[in-house]
């Protein structure tokens, strides 16, 4: 019966940024539940690699080419994936840019280019397929994949980032009173520290600050946001909307 309720066979995902990552998880969680996951990227060449990963153990998946900072390429990337999949139940806002740059140091390309990604891109995703799911009358979940910087301050050099992040929390309340009627449910998830290789090795400004304490339940991995995602997908979550669930470790408490 559990596995029942969390069983998307014959429903399409599509997760941004999945070719690594976070997403990536995401991706394998969703994969395993049943749905067929659309991996939405930049990196063409390693979003095929992950579909082959996922395919070679027998789940159901494919990629499309997909620049979040262009409004051009999510028409094409959305238009191409209603052509050739169908109507999406599930659309994750995942892909996003963490570029670190202290507030004196700041310029206005590192903040136009994470907005664009994180704040802008999220937006233009939800509202075409939002459109699809509305006109396919089947309803859907959108999920947002926002951080614990909403909750408070991780590490220095997060200015662009964080604001982001809050724009993507705020977009998730929107949309989720926007599309309520055509039951359509929005949800995010703040995901505390995960180990991915991008994590490991980004360091345009030394981490410091309270979200290099460690997290009492220790680092979280790809799989565990994978987890929160699947529930807001899931049958059990069909009457939860405009909520925020923390995926950290438990870092938000200590």
């Amino acid at each position: 019966m559990a596995n029942d309720y969390f069983n998307l066979a014959g429903k399409m995902a599509i997760v941004t940024g999945a070719a690594g990552g976070i997403g990536a998880g995401i991706a394998e969680v969703l994969g395993r539940a049943g749905a067929m996951v659309v991996i939405a990227d930049i990196d063409e060449a390693r979003a095929r690699e992950q579909v082959a990963l996922l395919t070679k153990v027998g789940l159901k998946a494919a990629s499309v080419y997909l620049d979040l900072a262009s409004e051009a390429s999510i028409a094409n990337a959305c238009a191409q994936i209603l052509i050739s999949f169908g109507t999406p139940w599930l659309l994750v806002n995942n892909a996003g840019l963490v570029d670190r740059e202290l507030l004196l140091d700041g310029t206005t390309d590192v903040w136009d280019r994470v907005l664009a990604v994180n704040a802008r891109g999220p937006y233009l995703m939800s509202r075409e397929i939002g459109r699809a799911m509305v006109a396919g009358g089947a309803g859907g979940r959108i999920v947002n994949i926002a951080s614990a910087a909403v909750i408070g301050a991780l590490c220095k050099g997060h200015a662009a980032y964080a604001s982001s992040k809050c724009a993507l929390e705020g977009l998730t309340r929107a949309s989720a009173l926007d599309l309520v009627e055509h039951n359509i449910t929005v949800n995010a998830v703040l995901p505390g520290g995960v180990v991915t290789p991008g994590s490991m090795v980004r360091q345009e400004v030394v981490p410091e600050g309270p979200g290099c304490r460690p997290p009492p339940l220790g680092m979280c991995q790809p799989s565990d946001i994978g987890g929160a995602v699947l529930y807001f997908a899931s049958s059990l979550a069909a009457r939860v909307s405009n909520q925020t669930l923390a995926v950290d470790g438990g870092w938000s408490i200590t």
